[in-house]
């Protein structure tokens, strides 16, 4: 299933900022691959800006670049999407604390050599941030984009979904999803991950506060969502991805830890039916020990592009060649 892998650093040890972490990644038609993340002091230090590096057909990176305000104030979980203009889109979290967040995007019209100034996603929303929290936006079958959202206010760690007519420039909200229960407790579940299987349907995992990834699925492209439910997938409260490829296989990359926040290794690809089911781990990427944590994955041309955050001082890369 898998033919080739190939591992790379984005940057140089010591070379960026001293701290990096929840990277994002974009493969684009001409055979570059954009990434983008947060680096400073450390995390929520006024010092962090995000980055950005292309790689280009000679499969070198070049030096990352500093996109967003520079004004002191922390940065936090970018995300790319591609428009179907061909504009890119990178989204990003802005503010000191996590529940006073507001989303800020840029746009590179030139396959991310420059970018615009920053703008306000949701002019004067100060619900804890609009668009895509962590994981990238899903372009379903009928155009509509959605964002796998979330909220982290007053202990109320609950997601949503933001849906976009316009490719991803204004937003709808979904009501939150209902809160789930385990064992007569609340589960605190955020940054979801999306995809659409052959039929139309609309599903996501959920990170989550109680050992295991939770899922909800939606029956009406998008727009309500079941209340979620406990998988058998671990997870250590930490982030995860997936995506689906041209033969409707859904790939997933994850710490398979079953504690609450529990050590961010391994990290591991898994492959599973496009139910979400019969997770098969296929490749371990990173054994540990250390963090290795926040991954993006994106399915291009037979191909996954896979990045995330390595002992928080480096942004790794994997392409992996599937089988035709």
């Amino acid at each position: 299933m898998i033919c080739f892998a190939q591992k790379e650093y984005v940057f140089p040890l010591g070379s960026v900022t001293p701290s990096c972490h929840a990277s994002t990644v974009l493969p684009l038609a001409d055979g570059s691959v954009l990434a983008a993340w947060f680096g400073g002091r450390y995390e929520k230090h006024s010092s962090v800006e995000i980055y950005t590096s292309i790689r280009a057909g000679n499969r070198q990176w070049s030096a990352p670049t500093c996109v967003s305000e520079n004004d002191a104030v922390p940065h936090w979980n970018p995300v790319l999407h591609l428009r179907r203009d061909g504009t890119i889109l990178l989204y990003y979290k802005y503010g000191y604390e996590v529940e006073d967040w507001i989303t800020k995007y840029v746009t590179s019209a030139d396959g991310g050599l420059t970018w615009s100034a920053p703008r306000e996603l949701v002019p004067g929303d100060r619900s804890g941030g609009r668009g895509p929290v962590k994981n990238k936006c899903l372009q379903t079958k009928s155009g509509l984009l959605i964002a796998p959202a979330s909220t982290e206010q007053n202990d109320l760690w609950l997601p949503f979904m933001d849906l976009s007519y316009d490719d991803g420039i204004t937003w709808q909200k979904t009501p939150l999803m209902e809160r789930a229960k385990y064992k007569g407790a609340n589960v605190h579940l955020i940054q979801p991950t999306l995809w659409e299987d052959s039929a139309g349907g609309i599903h996501c995992f959920m990170r989550s506060d109680k050992g295991a990834v939770y899922r909800s699925d939606s029956a009406d492209g998008g727009y309500t969502w079941k209340k979620p439910g406990r998988t058998r997938i671990p997870n250590n409260n930490s982030g995860l991805d997936c995506c689906t490829d041209h033969k409707n296989r859904l790939w997933l990359v994850y710490n398979p830890v079953k504690e609450n926040w529990g050590v961010r290794y391994p990290l591991t690809l898994a492959c599973l039916n496009e139910d979400g089911k019969d997770l098969r781990d296929m490749l371990v990427l990173e054994p540990g020990p250390g963090e290795f944590s926040y991954p993006a994955i994106v399915y291009s041309d037979n191909a996954l592009h896979i990045t995330y955050t390595h002992k928080r001082k480096q942004i790794v890369y994997w392409k992996i060649n599937l089988e035709e």
